[in-house]
C-alpha cells in the first residue's frame, strides 16, 4: 500500500525553487505507487502550474490567500496544518530553507508526529525509508526512520537528482481558516540583490580574509559571473565587514552542495568547512601551502589570489567563447 505524500512547494521571486523540484521527485519515491500531492501558497500559482505537473504531483492545492501572500510562521503553519489534516498526509516534505526550517518544527509541533531535518539522502529497504542527514559538522551522517507512520522531512537544497514525471495534476483551490494573525510584513528588504541563489547554486566562488577588502570580492563576483555561479564568503570575511552575512557560508551561516566550490583566500576553519565540505568538487586558492582548506580541497592553488582569479576568469570566458562560437 501507497503512502500519500504532501510536498510544499516554495517560491522565489515568483518562481519555484529547485528544491521544491527535488522534492517533488523524493515525494514520487517515498509514495511507491501512492498519491503525490502538492501545495502552492500565495498569488504566484497561475505561473506555476505547469511546472508543477511536469514533476508528478498528482493533485495541486492552490492556497491563493492574502494571509499567505508573504511568509509568516503563524498563517502558513495554519493554513498547512489544516491542508495536512484535509488531504490526510502520511509525508509532509518540505526545503530545508529558512522557511523550511521555521515552519517545519511548528507543523511537526501541532500535530504531534516527528520531524526529519536537513536531510541529504532517502533509502527505501525492506518497506522501510531511512532518511540520511549530516552530523557533528559534516564529519559522519546518520540514517533515522519514524517511529510512527507520518513526519515531517525538510530537505538540503541541491542533494537530490530532479527527475521528470509529467502526469495530468488535479488543481484544487484550498481556503483554510486563518486567524489570530500576530505577524504582518510590511516591507521585505533584500541585502543579496540579483545573481543566483546561493543555496541552490550549481557553482559558489567564495571568499574568506584573503581577500582583505571589499574591493577585493571583485575578482570573485566576475569569476562567479563568468561561471554563471554565485558569491559566498566566510564568517571571518563577514566579521570584517569585507560584505553582508547574507552570503556567510558556514556552520552558522548558509549550508551550500553546489557541483563546484571556489575557495579564495580562505583558511578553512572547521566552522567554515561545516557549510561547504559536501561540495562535489573543492578548489582552493591560498599563498599558505599549510592552510587546512588545502585537506579537503580536490584541486589546490598555491599563489595570490589577486593573479589566480582573475587569470581563472580569463581562461574560463575564452573556453565558453570558443565552445559557442
Amino acid at each position: 500500500m501507497g503512502r500519500k505524500v504532501l510536498v510544499l512547494t516554495e517560491t522565489k521571486d515568483g518562481k519555484l525553487r529547485n528544491v521544491s523540484f527535488e522534492a517533488l521527485t523524493v515525494a514520487r519515491q517515498l509514495a511507491e505507487g501512492g498519491e503525490v500531492v502538492a501545495a502552492l501558497f500565495g498569488s504566484v500559482a497561475a505561473t506555476n502550474l505547469d511546472e508543477i505537473s511536469k514533476y508528478g504531483a498528482d493533485k495541486l492545492y492552490i492556497v491563493d490567500e492574502e494571509k499567505v501572500s508573504v511568509y509568516t510562521a503563524d498563517a502558513y503553519s495554519q493554513a498547512l496544518h489544516q491542508l495536512i489534516e484535509k488531504v490526510e498526509a502520511d509525508v509532509i516534505l518540505m526545503g530545508h530553507t529558512a522557511m523550511g526550517k521555521d515552519l517545519a518544527p511548528r507543523v511537526a509541533a501541532r500535530l504531534g508526529i516527528g520531524l526529519i531535518s536537513d536531510c541529504t539522502g532517502v533509502a527505501c529497504q525492506n518497506d522501510q525509508v531511512k532518511f540520511i542527514r549530516p552530523i557533528y559538522s559534516g564529519k559522519a551522517f546518520q540514517k533515522k526512520i519514524f517511529k510512527e507512520s507520518k513526519g515531517v522531512i525538510t530537505l538540503r537544497p541541491n542533494n537530490f537528482e530532479i527527475l521528470e514525471n509529467p502526469v495530468e495534476t488535479e488543481f484544487i483551490s484550498f481556503h483554510p481558516e486563518i486567524k489570530d494573525v500576530r505577524t504582518i510584513v510590511k516591507e521585505v528588504v533584500r541585502k543579496a540583490v540579483g545573481g543566483v541563489d546561493l543555496s541552490e547554486a550549481k557553482i559558489v566562488v567564495s571568499g574568506g580574509r584573503g581577500v582583505k577588502s571589499a574591493e577585493g570580492f571583485k575578482p570573485l563576483q566576475k569569476l562567479a559571473e563568468v561561471l554563471g555561479g554565485a558569491v559566498g564568503a566566510s564568517r571571518g570575511a563577514c566579521d570584517a565587514e569585507y560584505c553582508d552575512y547574507s552570503l556567510q557560508i558556514g556552520q552558522t551561516g548558509k549550508v551550500v552542495t553546489p557541483d563546484l566550490y571556489i575557495a579564495c583566500g580562505i583558511s578553512g576553519a572547521i566552522q567554515h568547512l561545516a557549510g561547504m565540505s559536501n561540495s562535489k568538487i573543492i578548489v582552493a586558492i591560498n599563498n599558505d601551502p599549510e592552510a587546512p582548506i588545502f585537506q579537503v580541497a580536490d584541486y589546490g592553488i598555491v599563489g595570490d589570489l589577486f593573479e589566480v582569479v582573475p587569470l581563472l576568469a580569463d581562461e574560463v570566458k575564452k573556453m565558453l567563447e570558443v565552445s559557442y562560437a
